[in-house]
């Protein structure tokens, strides 16, 4: 044990590399990605740092390319995950009690190695089985993850100094536990960041996690794994099980050691999970925490005194990037009519210019949405938009999925501000526009706040300050991120938490001290330096 006070490295945001033509990274990806797509894997179940194979296997394909099979992977089941349970419990025997600078420098260990030698190998991986561009996996599997490790580690310290007052002949003070049990991480396809979040913030601070990974991304996954291993991360603090959400899901549900959740994804599955907890409450040892984040219908809302060309741009970046599979992604615009014609011949020039393709090929600006269900989800919108007399398509509008699952940017005009489109999230390359009368400016507000059950992100629009003190006043619960005059997207550690209220989540702000919080138990403790001796009080004495 070291006799002294340690205090961490002051973190950074991770810097984004541009991939330009000409830069050495950009020859070093497009070297890494021949060679990982020519090389087919088989992916583990990892169990205590052990490998375990079941047989059930499914095989995993590129979005942008059927036809191109990276690999394999092996699903676990209700065997595999009593398996994982025990081995994290063991675990968690050394690895709670592990001083909190030990653990601190794996994960400071980790964001420098996917900062140097392994930056090429996950976001290649990303590209591959997500089909994210260079620039978008970059901003997410690289400089994300970075950002979540260090600042996590700094948050963890900002946490532990926070300690009460002691008055004469006591000391006071606070210990930081992690959670009894273990946490179940749930994590998305979209964002290989919240991947290797989501197991690692309750690590960080001592807790272990059973991490299953989505079915479309554990590819990336895996390399995750692979990473935290060369970091020095002990066998049995994450155990890696993926497979299907019942077969996976259900037997940890059961277990009375459950001690929190950590979960992105649907709203509906969350909101199953959670009513699962609560059927199994008494059989729990603990009240498990329940932290999630479970999607959006993003807005941006115009005023009549806006910029007209900087907010084409954050529409079409916001709505458009990685095809739109974002929580935060731009879904649904409210424009007024005074603006509505200049701004959509400027807007639909621009996105007449998006090239869309193969991620290899650094010229396109979109590639596939990453699945077939995810493909026909997003598709059923854009036909019913085409059938219907109350919308119109001016961009986009076509699809095929001959080679891969290929989704134009499609923008829908609608006369109805209750249409479906601006309601449901779609999770797909789909803008919804209502062009609003600006007389009717109040009343399109109260629309953008209440058309939704999502809160996750919005944007408004204005270079009136009066307006946009209206629009922020009004839509104060309508996102638990919320932009000004820039698209709804790219949040970053440490800048902007994340995280949104309503049908949207917790908001419990991922990339913050708010979110570590959650995934610690505090005990408080109080010393008397002198007890007293009698037992008795002054005024109990005779007068």
């Amino acid at each position: 044990m070291s006799n002294a006070y340690f205090k961490l490295p002051e973190p950074y945001n991770e810097p984004v590399l541009s991939y330009a033509p000409g830069n050495p990274e950009r020859v070093e990806l497009k070297r890494k990605l021949t060679e990982m797509e020519s090389a087919e894997i088989e992916i583990p179940i990892i169990i205590g740092g052990k490998e375990v194979k079941t047989g059930k296997t499914v095989e995993i394909t590129e979005p942008h390319n059927h036809e191109i099979v990276l690999g394999l992977y092996h699903k676990a089941g209700e065997k595999e995950v009593n398996m994982a349970i025990e081995a994290a419990l063991e675990a968690r025997k050394t690895w709670a009690n592990m001083l909190w600078e030990q653990r601190a420098s794996i994960f400071l260990k980790m964001a420098d190695l996917l900062a140097g030698p392994w930056r090429a190998t996950l976001n290649a991986a990303t590209m591959l089985g997500q089909s994210k561009t260079a620039y978008q996996s970059e901003i997410d599997a690289v400089a994300e993850l970075c950002d979540f490790w260090r600042f996590n580690a700094y948050f963890m310290t900002q946490l532990m100094s926070d300690q009460p007052y002691s008055p004469k002949g006591m000391w006071n003070r606070l210990e930081y536990r992690p959670l009894e049990g273990f946490v179940f991480a749930v994590t998305p396809f979209n964002f290989t960041s919240i991947a290797g979040n989501l197991p690692t913030a309750p690590a960080i601070v001592g807790n272990v996690a059973l991490w299953k990974p989505a079915s479309s991304a554990v590819y990336s996954a895996y390399y995750l794994m692979k990473l935290f291993k060369e970091a020095g991360l002990p066998d049995g603090v994450i155990n890696f099980i993926p497979g299907s959400g019942a077969q996976v899901g259900n037997p940890v549900m059961a277990s009375p050691h459950l001690a929190g959740i950590h979960f992105t994804g649907s709203t509906a599955v969350f909101q199953d999970m959670w009513k699962t907890i609560g059927t199994n409450i008494s059989k729990m040892k603990y009240y498990p925490r329940i932290v999630g984040e479970t999607g959006g219908k993003d807005f941006i809302f115009v005023h009549k005194s806006a910029k007209v060309v900087p907010l084409v741009t954050a529409a079409i970046r916001g709505a458009f990037e990685y095809q739109g599979q974002k929580c935060s992604a731009a879904s649904r615009m409210y424009m007024p009519k005074s603006l509505w014609p200049e701004f959509k011949k400027l807007y639909t020039a621009e996105v007449a210019k998006i090239k869309m393709g193969d991620i290899k090929d650094f010229r396109n600006f979109m590639t596939a949405v990453i699945d077939k269900g995810a493909y026909e989800s997003i598709t059923a919108y854009i036909k019913e938009a085409q059938n219907s007399k109350e919308a119109e398509i001016i961009t986009g509008g076509k699809f095929t999925d001959a080679k891969g699952y290929f989704i134009q940017p499609t923008t829908i005009v609608t006369t109805n501000p209750k249409f479906k489109t601006m309601e449901e999230e779609i999770f797909g390359p789909v803008l919804t526009i209502y062009v609003y009368d600006d007389d009717k400016f109040d009343e399109a507000l109260e629309l953008c706040d209440t058309t939704s059950p999502y809160a996750l992100t919005g944007a408004i629009w204005a270079q009136d300050r009066y307006a946009l003190i209206k629009m922020s006043d009004k839509l104060r619960n309508a996102a638990g991120n919320f932009y000004i005059n820039d698209k709804p997207t790219a949040a970053v550690v440490g800048q902007q938490p994340f995280g949104g209220g309503r049908a949207s989540g917790t908001n419990d702000k991922a990339g913050s001290a708010m979110n570590l919080l959650r995934w610690m138990t505090v005990r408080t403790i109080k010393e008397t330096l002198v007890p007293p001796e009698k037992w008795t009080y002054p005024f109990m004495d005779t007068e």
